[in-house]
């Protein structure tokens, strides 16, 4: 496939693109210099160019749709440009990692932070970017200006107040850790996750921490469902070390996010993997039973072993992005195989007569907890 044309596209852009049309200095303008007529902007141009309109010609390609990201890819300079990587969003500024590995502190161009698009920040942790280096006020910081964000592959989202929220782009895999007790095992949260991982085709690990805190016995069931659907399931212990030396090589030279619960020991297993990392850590609430979110901000790290992971903030609750109910049953691995021999092509079986997933749930060949988690699903309950 050749290459997109760049061509000159009308871009939609957000609301508050434009200065305040509405001026709140009317009092103190009377006092000053009394009344006079000013010609004020009432309505918009039909040729679409006036100062009230929310679209604006752009050079750039359409993007494809398959993958989170802005509907244009800007035109930049490549003469003036760097390509990077962004480490850490924070507020307004991004550190990115340029190829040569030096860090350069970026803020955002505003034609591409103005863009009209469903995601909560137009940056996210593991984005590749072209930024332009510009000189620092000290003469010793590295500064930069982030003009393009480049297509993005394996994104891991959720939606935060209704819009979608990407908690790390560019990844191979996504190890979802949970711990056994100290804070208890959440079923539910690992199938949420499990669902986004499908849908954005990236890797799924399930990562069980904290084993010596209970008898094994107690949880081998919930590993053998999920192991019975051919996901990996790997059983740690940040205290003891036990399967550390599995997880190092799982992490080895790809590029993971590690996500879950607060408290669940994300972290201590990281610093465990790579000594070098000192990533803070803390012990669990003694009246919660749950994490303090020491990780504050999720973090792109090279690992001495090679690769990079993330390491997330905190999750307690997960509601999934662009997942509409009907499309449940088919991020099920274990439902998907019983749906086609239903009586009703359009079956949500929850109610309907002669359904083969209800039958398999009652004959014991579905695990009744993951049927009970899609009826959640399924009735709207995506948090």
């Amino acid at each position: 496939m050749g290459k997109k044309k760049k061509q000159q596209l009308r871009a939609r852009f957000r609301k508050n693109r434009s200065a305040r049309t509405r001026r709140s200095d009317w009092t103190s303008k009377f006092q000053q210099d009394g009344l006079e007529q000013e010609d004020t902007t009432k309505d918009e141009r039909i040729s679409g160019k006036g100062e009230l309109t929310r679209q604006r010609t752009v050079r750039g390609t359409v993007a494809d749709g398959d993958q989170p990201g802005l509907a244009v890819h800007l035109d930049v300079d490549p003469t003036v440009c760097r390509s990077g990587r962004v480490l850490l969003v924070q507020g307004l500024g991004s550190t990115v990692e340029a190829e040569d590995g030096t860090l350069y502190q970026c803020a955002t161009r505003r034609l591409l932070k103005t863009l009209s698009t469903d995601q909560r920040h137009v940056v996210a942790v593991g984005d590749r970017v072209l930024f332009r280096p510009v000189e620092s006020g000290d003469g010793q910081t590295r500064e930069g200006l982030i003009e393009r964000v480049e297509p993005r592959r394996g994104s891991l989202c959720r939606t935060s107040r209704g819009r979608q929220h990407v908690l790390v782009t560019n990844v191979d895999q996504v190890l979802i850790v949970t711990s056994v007790a100290e804070p208890r095992i959440k079923p539910n949260l690992i199938d949420r996750l499990l669902i986004s991982a499908e849908k954005s085709g990236i890797r799924p690990v399930v990562c069980i921490n904290k084993i010596d805190l209970v008898d094994p016995a107690l949880f081998q069931p919930l590993v053998g469902v999920y192991s019975q659907m051919g996901y990996e399931v790997f059983l740690l212990s940040a205290k003891t070390g036990f399967g550390l030396d599995a997880l190092r090589r799982l992490l080895t030279d790809r590029e993971s996010v590690l996500t879950g619960q607060s408290g669940v020991g994300k972290s201590s297993l990281l610093n465990l993997v790579d000594p070098t990392l000192k990533l803070r850590v803390s012990a669990i609430s003694a009246d919660t039973q749950k994490g303090r979110h020491t990780t504050s901000t999720a973090r792109l790290i090279p690992l001495d072993c090679g690769g990079y992971v993330v390491d997330t903030p905190g999750i307690r609750q997960f509601e999934l992005w662009d997942v509409i109910p009907e499309e449940v049953a088919g991020y099920f691995r274990d439902l998907r195989p019983y749906v086609n021999f239903c009586r009703f092509p359009d079956c949500t079986h929850t109610h309907e007569v002669d359904c083969a997933v209800k039958d398999a749930v009652a004959d014991g060949r579905l695990d009744e907890r993951r049927y009970e988690s899609y009826c959640h699903l399924l009735a709207g309950d995506m948090m």
